[in-house]
């Protein structure tokens, strides 16, 4: 019997607990378990680090929600990336990244993989002749993309895409973290592996670092799984509780972010102070057609261009009251950033590097006309 999302996001792998009937999983708090026999695990569980009871809830839910047979849950995005990157590559290898992505992405494949010897393009993820003509057949193994991008909130054919790279022999990841799966669902669209930073709207209220992988394939799941237990950066007991606590009001909050964000879109297109507003869902922007074909509706986050200029963005953000300044984003607060100063910092002087008159805004679930009102002082 198939069940609609947000009964996934409540039951899936959170059946009442047996020995009580307590109706939310338990923290496991533990390092080990005690064995019934030697070689003879209770349940498979021997060491906390290789299974953990409410790990494993957490990443049976978040497969189901993202429609794949194996999840895994980690220490953090990055360490979630880290160990798909190690699993799938080796060095000699290349990986197509998008030429607009998270700074923490980027610095990964710039600062750590490369040294390993992992190669890597920029490739506008919107473009697919460019993600084309940036594949080097036999050598990519990987065409990574972000749908919304971080920060300019670009949008990939997730279909195209993954066509492109499997004609090549690559695989195609997609972050989904700016979506979260109830927008998204990109295994569904044929994407071979998805990438969330939980921290941010899936976990959704600013208390937890997490990050997530769901294969489409369990072969490759088992290979994901192995190296988790091998590099050993997983998501402890209470991070995975808490994980989980937000995943049961990650629908609900989805359609508020949407519904607060355009309104916000709405009124920063066209104002005085506001050089160009970027946000999917307006029609203007150049990825809306795709963005309605694979998206439930258009996220929570929005950038702009100040009129004024780099200074008058910082000032924005200096006078924002209620959009808290503060890097990350997903949680149910509203936040505003300058990506060049901030969580893009280490993009600059590249071809990922940001524009600085642009502004960052993760729009959370508050009355909306507060939000707007602060927005208008700011702007100054």
């Amino acid at each position: 019997m198939s069940h609609g999302f947000e009964t996934l996001a409540i039951h899936a792998g959170q059946a009442p607990e047996a020995r009580t009937g307590a109706v939310i999983p338990p923290i496991y708090q533990t390092s080990t378990y005690a064995q019934d026999a030697v070689g003879a695990p209770r349940q498979g569980y021997e060491y906390s680090r290789s299974g953990n009871p409410t790990r494993d809830a957490l990443q049976e839910c978040l497969a189901a929600l993202e429609g794949g047979p194996v999840g895994l849950a980690f220490a953090s995005g990055l360490a979630a990336e880290d160990t798909l990157l190690r699993t799938v590559c080796k060095p000699g290898d290349h990986v197509v990244i998008p030429d607009d992505a998270y700074g923490g992405t980027y610095r990964l494949f710039a600062r750590v993989a490369e040294r390993w010897g992992l190669d890597y393009t920029p490739a506008k993820v919107s473009d697919t002749d460019a993600v084309r003509a940036a594949i080097r057949p036999g050598t990519t193994k990987i065409v990574w993309v972000e749908t919304p991008t971080n920060p300019l909130l670009g949008i990939a054919d997730i279909a195209t895409l993954a066509a492109v790279a499997h004609d090549a022999g690559a695989l195609l990841v997609v972050d989904n973290t700016f979506a979260s799966p109830y927008l998204q669902q990109p295994l569904a669209h044929g994407a071979d592996v998805v990438v969330h930073s939980t921290t941010k709207y899936v976990g959704g209220h600013s208390d937890v670092v997490g990050g997530a992988l769901v294969a489409a394939d369990a072969g490759l799941g088992d290979e994901l799984r192995y190296h988790q237990n091998a590099m050993g950066a997983i998501n402890g007991p209470f991070d995975a509780w808490l994980t989980l606590r937000g995943i049961k009001t990650l629908g609900v909050r989805m359609d508020r972010h949407c519904d607060n964000a355009e309104r916000i879109a709405a009124y920063l297109d066209g104002h005085a102070k506001v050089g160009q507003v970027i946000y999917p869902g307006l029609p203007s922007h150049p990825g809306h057609e795709v963005a309605a074909k694979q998206m439930r509706r258009f996220g929570g986050m929005i950038s702009f261009l100040a009129a004024g200029g780099e200074e008058h963005a910082v000032e924005i953000c200096n006078r924002s009251k209620l959009f808290v300044l503060a890097e990350s984003l997903g949680g149910v607060e509203s936040l505003i950033e300058h990506p060049g100063r901030m969580t893009h910092a280490s993009a600059a002087g590249s071809p990922l590097e940001v524009p600085g008159d642009l502004v960052r805004l993760s729009v959370g679930i508050e009355t909306v006309d507060d939000l707007l009102a602060d927005l208008e002082q700011a702007l100054g």
